[in-house]
């Protein structure tokens, strides 16, 4: 049996004047879900009302929510959206909730929660779990990963710009649109010259890599990723060892690139075969190598590839920095030191 929305007995206030007072009631049918919707001890109904300064209070599985009009109108759509992505069967974890909060400042929330003209709501599904966005530039980012065949990914750590990729190359990868998943980066220290690394060449580079299996392994079920590997269905490499080679029906990603050169960013892009996509994410104010930003390969190619037809560019700010929130504080503190 289908079930049914929340229902909201006012109609939603207007957000023209933030200093106005404004009160709004919703009520929702599944009981079931409400210990989840509201959080231990209501710790979710608390985050909202610090983050919006709106008072709201629970009776049974009616809410009302008292304030200035634009956190009671926000506080509202936050509520749908968490009730939808519960009975979706999604989870919801503060940090789902405090990017709801961060969304709700944009006016593509109500597209997230219900779909654009009925379209079914963005998201990536995955063995292990499905992606919804968590920010306003994550949306775009996830139409851009559907729809074009080179994307870059800019942006501060923390915005989940290799987290998505990765997570929409395996769920490619699943349903058989590409026969290959690669996932490379170069091999560069941040900050640090850690010498000769013992090993053979596998044990030398995946510390470099590390991150990349983090991600895969939270897609997907340790044994699958394992035996893929082995299959040579999922390789993850340094950019070094993709010279010479044509990568078609592949999902290429390259994290990291602000630390490639200018000749290992051409050689990558140009090994770009059939039925492929390629993402290539990183950050162009964290440049490791010798020269800084000003000899990235990442840099580089942005400034000659912007506006070339199946190219899409996503830039991320510090805004859509979806880990704890004192990630984007502290990103946030370092950039404005550095301007």
């Amino acid at each position: 049996m289908a079930r049914k929305p929340a229902r909201a007995h006012e109609a939603a206030p207007t957000r023209s004047d933030p200093s106005r007072k404004a009160r709004a009631e919703m009520e929702f049918e599944e009981a079931t879900i409400l210990g989840a919707l509201f959080g231990q001890f209501d710790a979710n109904l608390v985050l909202i009302e610090n983050r919006l300064g709106v008072f709201i209070s629970a009776r049974g599985n009616r809410v009302q929510i008292e304030g200035p009009e634009d956190g009671v109108a926000r506080a509202r759509d936050v509520l749908k959206a968490m009730h939808q992505r519960l009975i979706q069967g999604h989870e919801l974890d503060p940090g789902a909730v405090e990017s709801i909060i961060v969304m709700s400042a944009e006016p593509t929330l109500e597209g997230i929660v219900s779909g654009d003209e009925g379209a079914p709501p963005i998201m990536i599904r995955t063995r292990k779990k499905t992606i919804v966005p968590r920010s306003a530039t994550q949306i775009e980012y996830m139409k851009a990963l559907a729809s074009r065949d080179v994307i870059f990914a800019l942006g501060p750590a923390g915005t989940g710009k290799t987290y998505v990729a990765v997570a929409q190359a395996v769920s490619q990868l699943i349903t058989g649109s590409v026969q290959r998943l690669i996932l490379s980066r170069p091999a560069v220290e941040a900050g640090e010259r850690l010498g000769f690394l013992p090993g053979d060449m596998k044990e030398k580079v995946d510390p470099y890599l590390r991150p990349l299996y983090d991600a895969l392994y939270d897609c997907m079920p340790p044994e699958q990723v394992e035996r893929r590997i082995a299959s040579g269905e999922i390789e993850i490499a340094p950019i070094a060892f993709m010279r010479g080679r044509t990568l078609a029906d592949a999902f290429v990603i390259l994290d990291e690139a602000q630390n490639t050169t200018r000749e290992q960013m051409k050689m990558f892009l140009t090994r770009f075969g059939m039925n492929s996509r390629m993402v290539i994410c990183g950050d162009p104010k964290q440049v490791d190598i010798p020269g800084g930003p000003a000899m990235s390969g990442l840099n580089d190619a942005v400034a000659r590839l912007e506006g070339v037809e199946g190219i899409a560019i996503t830039r991320f700010s510090v805004a859509d920095v979806v880990r704890h929130p004192i990630v984007g504080r502290i990103v946030e503190a370092y950039e404005g030191n550095d301007q």
